[in-house]
């Protein structure tokens, strides 16, 4: 499924650098923040539901929890910073079993060796990236930087551009036009900061998320391992991946 279809494909053959998100995206770590808010909700007698996550999804851990106890209508027993203390405690013993997307690292392998310059642009904070990636640093360590949600120059969380702006900057002889960058997301919010940011996007949702959400995007894929980079002028997988991942 792509969109604007004529708008992209001159677009198409420019693209020389690449930039993804992280949850949901590369790591599969979007199902521990669902089973947390399901536990939670559950004793106020509410379900959690994917229009809700929608709403969530890619934002600050701050905007995302006033999403959360606003739209559930438990705010007055919960507040945002407390839902934020308890999730926390539950979060940390689930992340360091992080595993990745499938298709994740063929993709990354495959352009860090043919030499296309990929970084990651990830709302997540610091001390809950390291706990996310420590079982792959060896696959993210190929990327040429990381731009995180605690970044000084990340004023604003997505949907708002400032961190794919942040990450365009930091490549080698940045900034990088946007019109040059293909970005990675699976988050409405992502999708709409990346285009906000000028730049290309393909959106790999998961298959709960409405469709609703997939009309910003230039190309929705079902997985990263149906992603195809001849299409966007970028070297192309020459063999088929023995090992996939």
């Amino acid at each position: 499924m792509a969109n604007e279809e004529g708008s992209n494909d001159a677009r198409k053959g420019s693209i020389s650098h690449v930039i993804f998100d992280m949850d949901g995206l590369l790591l599969d770590t979007e199902k521990f923040y669902t089973e947390v808010q399901e536990i939670i909700l559950a004793r106020y007698n509410k379900t959690f539901d994917w229009s809700l996550k929608a709403k969530m999804m890619g934002k600050k851990a701050i905007e995302a929890a006033r999403v959360f106890v606003e739209e559930t209508g438990i705010s007055d027993s919960l507040t945002a910073e407390d839902f934020l203390v308890e999730r926390e405690e539950m979060l940390q013993k689930m992340f360091p079993t992080s595993d990745l997307m499938p298709g994740a690292s063929r993709l990354i392998h495959h352009l860090h060796e043919n030499g296309i310059p990929i970084c990651v642009a990830t709302g997540t904070h610091t001390r809950h990236f390291d706990l996310k990636t420590q079982r792959h640093s060896k696959l993210f360590s190929l990327m040429h930087h990381i731009v995180r949600g605690d970044d000084p120059e990340v004023k604003q969380g997505k949907p708002s551009p400032d961190i794919f702006l942040a990450a365009s900057k930091r490549f080698e002889g940045g900034p990088v036009d946007p019109q040059r960058i293909l970005v990675f997301e699976d988050a409405p919010s992502g999708v709409l900061a990346a285009k906000n940011a000028g730049m290309s996007v393909v959106m790999v949702p998961d298959e709960r998320l409405d469709s609703s959400y997939h009309e910003v995007a230039d190309l929705v894929l079902s997985s990263l391992l149906d992603f195809n980079p001849a299409d966007w002028g970028l070297p192309p997988f020459e063999n088929a991946p023995t090992k996939v991942e």
